[in-house]
């Protein structure tokens, strides 16, 4: 585990929240007015927080949108109501922290609070925009490049672009320290993540310090009421993102609880194939089709008269296994999955070489999880891998068993996030 990007920005962080809070009690608050309108604005949108137990998104991607927005728009604010402002960026760092750090106390009491490292995220990206624009603007050099038109703005949604980029590297490193998964697509999801509500929040920012350098600090809460409706409806779609994952997880235990496979193995599947697709570099849609895939991968064995001895369908024959799952990718279609999930399904019993990078996945971590039998003994496990290496010419791909058998010397049933239960 690279522990050394872990404490390097929670470093950083801690730093730059200690220099703030010393320079600004040592030195008092400029503008007092503009500091509370916004230090109250960020403390709201903490409290507006909705972190979720049991959720399967990653916790740094279940945000404070308004707290975020609050923090950028104090930190790229210049002027309130055509009055030119004098805030620093140490101060911008304290009023950040000291308000943060109120809004989460409920969560923190409840037990919900949220983590430490998206906090120093928080710290670290308001800084990096408020060292972008508080010295230009306050020399005057700002006003001389871009003036007070439609050049500041677009140089502003280039500096938010840039913090989201910084936001992204760092959740990226944060995550990959974390998991050990490979940064690129660690990357390339959290940019991806930017794109949704991260653009809101950029938007938010910019246009509420704009308004407020027009129309004083009355446009605080008026251009907060988009982004809290934004907030909210995000909270729904995830909840039914969590409901729907939950409704397939309870059908995948219909084989469990009718005595076609043993207890847990669905689940297992899932999240070995899930560690295993982060180790091949998928991103988290391509993730989510497997993991969705891979606990309804035996749903195909409800159809049979007599259930397959320990539900073990890797020693069938290939004409049956071909059968069973071809009726589990007719039965994943009437449960309404996407096209790309059934796919996954009806087609793991084919060879490797035409099946997509899913179905794979799916039928090698299935075999493996066949062969041990549920067990973490170790000459079991180095067995069912050397099983596997044995049939890369036809059945698995070498590759995918390779990254398999990464996963696990890294212990990887401990390192992945479980699937939630039905």
């Amino acid at each position: 585990m690279k522990t050394w990007a872990v404490w390097g920005v929670r470093g950083a962080a801690c730093v730059l929240t200690a220099v703030g809070l010393g320079h600004t009690l040592w030195n008092g608050l400029v503008e007092p007015g503009i500091a509370l309108a916004f230090g109250i604005l960020i403390a709201v949108g903490e409290l507006a927080r909705r972190d979720r137990r049991g959720s399967a998104e990653p916790v740094d991607r279940q945000p404070a949108p308004l707290a975020s927005a609050g923090a950028l728009a104090y930190a790229l604010l210049g002027q309130n109501a055509g009055q030119p402002t004098h805030h620093g960026v140490l101060q911008i760092v304290a009023v950040v922290v000291a308000a943060a750090l109120a809004g989460i106390v409920p969560h923190v009491a409840r037990g919900r609070g949220p983590a430490l490292d998206h906090l120093s995220r928080r710290v670290l990206a308001v800084t990096f925009a408020a060292v972008c624009f508080q010295p230009l603007y306050n020399s005057g050099r700002l006003g001389e490049w871009v003036g007070q038109g439609p050049y500041l703005v677009v140089f502003l949604l280039c500096l938010l672009g840039l913090t989201a980029l910084c936001d992204a590297v760092l959740a990226a490193a944060l995550a990959g320290a974390r998991t050990g998964w490979p940064y690129g697509p660690l990357l390339r999801d959290e940019l991806r993540a930017q794109l949704g509500i991260g653009s809101a929040i950029c938007a938010t920012g910019v246009v509420m310090a704009l308004g407020v350098a027009v129309a004083g600090l009355w446009a605080v809460p008026v251009f907060s009421v988009p982004l809290l409706l934004t907030q909210m409806s995000f909270h729904r779609i995830t909840a039914i993102r969590t409901t729907y994952r939950q409704t397939i997880t309870s059908l995948a235990r219909a084989t469990e609880i009718a005595g076609y496979t043993p207890p847990g193995h669905a689940r297992r599947v899932a999240a070995l194939s899930c560690a295993v697709g982060r180790e091949l570099g998928l991103s988290q849609r391509e993730l989510t089709v497997l993991e969705y895939a891979a606990l309804m991968h035996d749903i195909g064995q409800l159809s049979l008269v007599d259930p397959v001895p320990a539900g073990a369908t890797a020693e069938l024959p290939a004409a049956e296994a071909r059968r069973i799952a071809e009726l589990g990718g007719e039965v994943a279609r009437q449960t309404g999955v996407p096209a790309e999930v059934a796919v996954v399904v009806e087609r793991q019993a084919d060879p490797y070489r035409d099946q997509p990078v899913a179905a794979r996945i799916v039928r090698a971590v299935n075999a493996y999880d066949d062969l041990v039998g549920g067990s973490r003994h170790p000459g079991g496990s180095l067995a069912a891998l050397e099983h596997l290496r044995l049939g890369t010419g036809r059945d698995y791909q070498p590759e995918v068993v390779e990254c398999l058998a990464r996963v696990l010397a890294r212990g990887g049933r401990d390192r992945v996030v479980p699937v939630p239960p039905g």
